[in-house]
């Protein structure tokens, strides 16, 4: 394995992201959220200024839950499956490169991309704030935004990678990949209300439920981070609070590790042993 043949495949993809008219657009449109965002924060203190770094935080959760998990998705569902539909793939593996360093390549080089649309849409915003917030808040809650919502787009990205080498049609695989997002989408706050209902789920089964859901965790450990305590996620927020105390955020940690891993480790795997490229 060779890490320069893995970094010019990882600029690859990052010149193929900047072509990518999709992917700019999900990029400008969460730098202006981002911005605008911070100007309603900035309405919502009255004549204090900007409310600071942690309610600015706060309100971007639910656009990071929206348009990340979408941008990912999209981005790594048609990686692998646009270039088998192009035959590009199939003369990129005729070269002197193994097909581990090819996945890698393109896994760095699509994860740099996403980083770099995350910090241009918390870098605009958290500029902003720093200049005109009057020191209101603290900038690491924001900072730490910034890092889980990197691991979510990790998350997204890996399944994505596995949809896309579970296809061959660019087409299918994003279409796979939208439906996928509706779902984790669906349950989210609302899905997992009316299924704790209807099934009368117990609070310890929710729990486990939520976190079967990457956005669902991703929102808990960012909640936690901001509000020291998961009391705005109901029942179960308070339950997971009683029953892990000061470990649950190292648990929310790991089952996002776990998403970013195994579909990652499933995607090279069926990458490896894909023979109609």
């Amino acid at each position: 394995m060779k890490p320069l043949i893995m970094w010019t495949l990882a600029q690859k993809e990052m010149r193929d992201a900047l072509r990518n008219r999709w992917f700019l657009l999900y990029t400008a449109a969460f730098i202006g959220l981002s911005l605008a965002f911070s100007y309603m924060a900035l309405a919502g203190a009255g004549i204090a200024g900007f409310a600071g770094f942690g309610r600015t935080a706060a309100s971007l959760i639910n656009l990071v839950l929206l348009i990340i998990p979408l941008m990912a998705l999209t981005v790594g569902a048609q990686s692998l499956a646009h270039e088998q539909e192009q035959g590009t793939l199939s003369y990129l593996l005729a070269q002197p490169v193994t097909r581990l360093e090819v996945f890698l390549g393109k896994y760095a080089g699509l994860a740099l991309s996403m980083l770099a649309s995350l910090a241009l849409g918390f870098g605009v915003s958290g500029t902003v704030l720093a200049l005109h917030g009057s020191g209101a808040g603290d900038p690491t809650v924001y900072a730490r935004l910034m890092g889980q919502t990197f691991l979510l787009s990790l998350t997204m990205l890996s399944m994505g990678l596995l949809i896309s080498a579970l296809t061959s049609r660019a087409g299918v695989a994003i279409g796979i990949g939208l439906f996928l997002w509706l779902t984790f989408v669906f349950l989210g706050d609302l899905g997992l209300m009316g299924t704790a209902i209807a099934m009368k789920l117990p609070i310890d089964r929710l729990l486990w439920f939520s976190m079967a859901n990457p956005l669902q965790t991703f929102k808990m450990a960012a909640i936690l981070d901001i509000n020291a305590t998961l009391d705005l996620m109901g029942p179960a927020g308070i339950y997971a609070m009683q029953r892990f105390g000061d470990l649950v955020r190292w648990l929310f940690l790991a089952i996002l590790a776990l998403w970013i891993g195994v579909p990652a480790l499933a995607a090279y795997l069926r990458f490896t042993t894909k023979g109609d490229l």
